[in-house]
């Protein structure tokens, strides 16, 4: 086997990337926008809709709330994923022991979720 062999489709890669990088380039010089001012190089450029308001606009306190209580109970879940795969191999964990310990498991996600409607954080009227 010659290292050619090894090597060519790695090349061959390289050099589709390569011109489609610069004839991305081209294209984009082409179809752009002319006559960029120094007043427009400064604006924030974000997606390419024009700045609406500042950017320093300060968010509630319930927007991090909520995000908090996201990542918390996706994360909880995350842990499901390992447990759900264990229990195919009997031979590693018994079954019913495997599934009394997902009930504790979400039982008390469960009671923190009860504890967070109670204190209604999840209300947006309020």
């Amino acid at each position: 086997m010659d290292v050619t062999d090894n090597y060519l489709p790695v090349l061959l890669f390289a050099a589709f990337v390569t011109v489609l990088a610069v004839g991305l380039i081209i294209v984009s010089r082409i179809l752009g926008r002319k006559g960029i001012t120094s007043e427009m190089q400064n604006e924030a450029y974000e997606c390419g809709m024009p700045l609406l308001s500042s950017s320093q606009a300060r968010f509630s306190v319930k927007f991090y709330v909520i995000a908090m209580l996201f990542i918390l109970f996706d994360i909880e879940v995350v842990f499901m994923y390992p447990w759900a795969t264990i229990l195919d191999r009997p031979l590693l964990v018994d079954p019913t022991i495997a599934l009394v310990e997902m009930l504790v498991f979400a039982g008390i996600l469960f009671v923190g979720w009860l504890y967070v409607v109670r204190k209604g954080v999840l209300r947006w009227d309020r």
